[in-house]
């Protein structure tokens, strides 16, 4: 085993640690949160020592990163998530790779998404990303936004036959520390079981993405299930 593999070894097996550690404090099993591997800052091939190591699930925010990783051949049996914002001028060049994109903030992109994915005979898995800090440099729905958009896909199903909505996405404040960030997470949740009530059957929103490597056990706390966890799965290496 080399040291860069022995230490992402080590450093994944801590990183599930915590998770699970998180998981039971808030009164969960672990399996109810699932890890995204992000991988933004490291090339291709520290990445396959990642899937060596046991972790398979990985997130990349920009697509062109994607393309590149998914065609690596050590990389062909990943299973990836676009975490980052997607322009609906890749989004033809991106479905073919993704099982789940976290990102979507209009109705424009899931008409984009859901046409591409006709084409390729595919059901596409999205989270619905919400602003919840605020701040203007984020992507992302504002809450009183969503509500308009999920009513949209109740009234015209048939516009959107190729997506399936799964749940929310959000990033927390630059600002505040972990307060705020917990407060974030928070606003998240409460918005999903506000609006889950009046969804139709098939947009479930079971899914929470939120939480990052400085921020996801408070994400956890706050019902996180789906952690995109990057650098501390990296630390140490050669």
């Amino acid at each position: 085993m080399s040291d860069n593999l022995a230490q992402i070894t080590d450093n994944l097996e801590s990183v599930r640690a915590r998770i699970a550690a998180a998981a039971q404090s808030a009164g969960r099993q672990p399996d109810e949160v699932q890890l995204v591997a992000v991988t933004k800052y490291v090339d291709a091939e520290t990445t396959a020592l990642l899937m060596e190591a046991g972790c398979a699930i990985l997130g990349e925010s920009r697509p062109q990163q994607l393309w590149q990783k998914a065609e690596y051949p050590a990389l062909n049996k990943a299973h990836w998530h676009l975490i980052g914002h997607l322009q609906r001028n890749k989004v033809k060049r991106t479905l073919p790779f993704v099982d789940l994109i976290h990102s979507v903030d209009s109705l424009r992109l899931l008409s984009e998404i859901n046409d591409a994915a006709n084409v390729l005979n595919k059901q596409q898995n999205v989270l619905l990303e919400i602003n919840t800090s605020g701040e203007a440099a984020k992507h992302g729905l504002r809450a009183d936004e969503l509500r308009s958009v999920l009513e949209q896909l109740s009234e015209y199903p048939n516009e959107y036959p190729n997506i399936e909505v799964c749940g929310l996405m959000t990033m927390a404040a630059r600002q505040g520390g972990a307060a705020v960030a917990a407060q974030n997470f928070a606003s998240l949740r409460e918005l999903r079981d506000r609006v889950r009530a009046d969804c139709p059957a098939e947009i479930t929103l079971h899914e929470l993405s939120m939480g990052m490597s400085q921020d996801f056990e408070a994400a956890i706390r706050e019902g996180a299930t789906l952690v995109r966890i990057g650098s501390s799965l990296f630390e140490g290496l050669r």
